[in-house]
């Protein structure tokens, strides 16, 4: 067994130091565990060796050249007593405070991709990337006070929609903050944040005519170059079922049940979920053509993947039947106007929409009220004919 090799490690001592053909250690007369180990090839790393608990540690101090000898000498010493001491060999450096750039992330990773449909994904992360982490990533999460929150609002003022979603993913986002112990609890900053007031698009409801002239627009379409045929007759299944845009389009054949008369809706805002399939519903479907190696009722130009947008064809068709300023989602509330008119109450529609919440459904009780008004000023009508002759 070699025998250690002992200097005195100073500057002038290392720096005359070399090996022939294989590495050694030269160790330290003064500090017992310190040495330096030279390489053939010139290059010189100050180590320290000491056992603790009957085991052995080494651990690198430096490079010669990069640390002077009397500076790794005090660093091996505090290397030393760490190790005896049960420590880690360095006192590791504080973790750098989390940034709202940071919380961003993790909110994505953590929360809204394990809860949140793609379509809500997608949003959120435009809200993100394109808004909130710009303007605020930089700060730091526990620092971030009210003032910071209303000056990120006020930027946007003039998108109030898109600022008032931003802030509610803000609030979300700080209260998860406290929860994964980034600030401290009870001080989310968007407390208090007033939204900005958005005047909402009155709804617009399709009348019994302009629905006519929708029909006759809707029939020769394809011939006219106006939509396509699957386009057109997802335009149709929009206004006789009520269903939201994604859920038509996301229709597979297999989803269909002619028998029993049923739709099952697989991207549904509320979740999956099973709906009637009225027959003049049925009836459109079983004339569209199916598309061999397509499972998908409205097939896309990829192979294999459905339609998603018909918005450019539903623009052509609502400029010829002369409804310009109908959306394509009014045809949803054309379906709810509708119900109500035929007696419906506001229940049942909030079960054929897929409404979660009440609150949602109550947004058509004006028009129930009117169509009470209505019916109650026949009646009035019919009995007064009779009793104020």
């Amino acid at each position: 067994m070699p025998q250690p090799n002992y200097r005195t490690l100073s500057k002038r001592t290392v720096d005359r130091l070399s090996v022939d053909d294989k590495d050694t250690v030269f160790w330290d007369r003064e500090l017992p565990g310190y040495g330096v180990r030279v390489y053939p090839s010139g290059r010189k790393v100050y180590v320290v060796q000491t056992r603790v608990a009957g085991k052995s540690r080494r651990v690198t101090v430096g490079r010669h050249g990069d640390i002077a000898p009397d500076r790794a000498r005090k660093d091996a010493a505090k290397i030393i007593g760490r190790i005896k001491a049960g420590l880690p060999p360095v006192e590791s450096e504080p973790e750098a405070p989390p940034t709202v750039s940071d919380l961003a992330g993790r909110y994505q990773r953590e929360h809204v991709a394990m809860h949140c449909k793609p379509n809500t994904i997608k949003h959120y992360g435009l809200m993100l990337n394109k808004h909130i982490v710009p303007r605020l990533g930089g700060l730091k999460v526990a620092e971030v006070e009210r003032r910071e929150i209303l000056k990120f609002q006020y930027q946007l003022s003039d998108m109030p929609t898109v600022a008032n979603r931003c802030v509610d993913i803000l609030v979300k986002m700080f209260n998860l903050a406290e929860l994964w112990e980034m600030r401290p609890p009870g001080r989310n900053p968007c407390k208090s944040v007033r939204r900005y007031k958005v005047v909402r698009r009155k709804e617009r409801f399709l009348t019994p005519k302009e629905l006519a002239r929708l029909g006759r627009v809707l029939e020769n379409a394809p011939a006219e170059h106006l939509a396509s045929r699957h386009a057109a007759a997802a335009i149709r299944l929009l206004v006789l079922t009520g269903c939201r845009r994604n859920e038509i389009m996301g229709l597979a054949w297999d989803d269909l049940d002619f028998e029993a008369g049923e739709m099952r809706l697989r991207d549904s805002k509320t979740g999956g979920r099973v709906v009637p399939m009225p027959p003049a519903a049925a009836e459109v479907l079983a004339e569209l053509p199916r598309i061999d190696g397509n499972p998908w009722v409205f097939p896309g130009k990829r192979k294999g993947t459905h339609q998603v947008n018909i918005n450019d064809s539903w623009d052509r068709v609502r400029r010829r039947a002369g409804l310009d300023d109908v959306r394509l989602h009014d045809l949803r509330h054309t379906f709810a106007s509708r119900a109500l008119a035929i007696g419906e109450g506001l229940p049942m529609i909030g079960e054929l929409l897929g409404h979660r919440q009440v609150n949602t459904t109550a947004r058509y009780a004006h028009l129930a009220r009117e169509s009470i008004q209505a019916s109650t000023a026949k009646v009035a009508d019919s009995i007064g004919a009779d009793i104020l002759e």
